[in-house]
């Protein structure tokens, strides 16, 4: 039976993906200064529309000329992304006035609450700092943590009782270790799009027609290189630092992809071949949806949704790692052990064969 705020959760789950994807969609119409201040629009808490305010829009900022289709982008991302943060406060206040009952999560919706609480301050930094390259990305990872960590409250509050065969304790490690690179993966396509380097290579799976490019790591992946002042609108970076993270983000990808088949493999053959199944349908779109967007040239849909197969990925990771942690560890035999036999000389006697 699911336990109070189960529903709740769920809610809030769905509610993340949607926010997620409106995120992605936001970033890739160009619509992250749609609005250049926060949490308003040019002073007012939707879009100007009238000629009036738009007016007093252009007198407040005057380098920042009104783009309602942007605006209402970057508008509608935030209204999604302040329903959700009160949702799961709604959570957190729930929690606390649970935690008596047995079995209720505190520290996981606590921990949720601060983690909202950052993603509206990274919100505003992205707009006060203009894009900068590690405040998109860490806002983009601190999505993905909202909503991992929300869909994981919605298992733990499913009240599922599963009833598995216990599980080699190195399954629960591969499984740990995978889900550790799906994040930094993410990590990496949150740079991609940050220094707009999606189409740094037009060519898969070669780049420039080479295997191995002119590329500029040192630029590419100097986190002090990028200042804080400038505009990041489009990216500062030039040809060979963008090549040098959008290949990084391939072999990321080929790096991921040998070992959640590893972990499917490993699943099939300890009995879960559904969790397997499930992982290799979430791979292999993403793996496609990731090559669709380098062979049609990044086409708005497919990398909203390959922004959704990364999250989707993810989650079938958090589902693995919270399966197995349900399951027992399989007792290694312990070894024999040499015995002292009662005898007048008082030796020690080994086994026989």
């Amino acid at each position: 039976m699911a336990k109070p705020g189960y529903r709740l959760a769920v809610i809030a789950t769905l509610l993340a993906v949607v926010v997620v994807l409106l995120g992605a969609y936001t970033r890739l119409t160009h619509a992250g200064l749609g609005c250049p201040d926060w949490p308003g629009c040019y002073g007012f808490l939707a879009v100007p529309m009238s000629e009036q305010a738009q007016s007093l829009a252009a007198l407040r900022f005057p380098d920042a000329p009104v783009e309602v289709r942007k605006g209402w982008n970057e508008m509608v991302h935030r209204y999604f992304a302040g329903a959700l943060g009160l949702v799961i406060l709604g959570l957190a206040v729930q929690a606390v006035r649970r935690r008596s009952l047995p079995g209720q999560p505190l520290k996981l919706p606590l921990l949720l609450l601060a983690v909202v609480i950052a993603q509206a301050a990274f919100g505003m930094w992205t707009v006060t700092l203009q894009l900068w390259p590690q405040v998109v990305t860490a806002h983009l990872l601190g999505g993905f943590a909202t909503l991992s960590l929300l869909f994981l409250l919605s298992l733990r509050l499913s009240g599922r009782q599963l009833s598995v065969a216990p599980m080699p304790g190195r399954l629960r490690t591969l499984a740990m270790v995978s889900m550790l690179a799906v994040i930094l993966q993410v990590a990496l396509g949150g740079w991609v799009s940050s220094n707009y380097a999606a189409v740094a290579c037009t060519d898969f799976p070669t780049c420039h027609g080479e295997w191995w490019p002119d590329m500029d790591f040192a630029n590419a992946f100097n986190l002090t290189h990028h200042d804080i002042g400038p505009n990041y609108l489009g990216g500062l970076l030039y040809g060979e630092a963008r090549t040098a993270i959008h290949l990084t983000h391939r072999l990321g990808a080929l790096a991921v992809t040998l070992i959640l088949l590893t972990l499917a493999w490993q699943l099939w053959r300890n009995g879960l071949p559904r969790l397997a199944a499930l992982l290799l349908a979430a791979l292999a779109l993403q793996v496609s949806l990731g090559i669709s967007n380098v062979l049609l040239n990044l086409p708005l849909a497919v990398a909203v949704a390959h922004n959704g197969g990364g999250a989707l990925l993810l989650l079938v990771t958090v589902l693995i790692n919270h399966r197995l942690r349900l399951t027992p560890i399989v007792a290694t035999a312990a070894a024999p052990q040499p015995h002292l036999n009662s005898n007048t000389t008082g030796r020690l006697d080994l086994p026989r064969a």
